[in-house]
């Protein structure tokens, strides 16, 4: 899928110079920075539900009665 993306010029800069110090190109950065958001995103979620369901769980029992 293509895309357009427009960065911000200091977001821009720092893209250009991280790809450039690792030897990567910018998109595999963009690739790799998208993946780690949504893996970390679905932890958190995870780790908030299992929190909510451990906390609560007295609640919850008298919530499905």
């Amino acid at each position: 899928m293509a895309a357009t993306l427009r960065l911000p010029p200091d977001v821009q800069k720092a893209l250009r110079e991280t790809a450039a110090r690792e030897g990567r190109s910018q998109n595999a950065i963009i690739i790799d920075a998208i993946r780690r958001y949504a893996t970390d995103r679905t932890r958190r979620r995870d780790e908030a539900v299992a929190r909510i369901v451990a906390e609560d769980a007295a609640l919850l029992d008298r919530l499905a009665r």
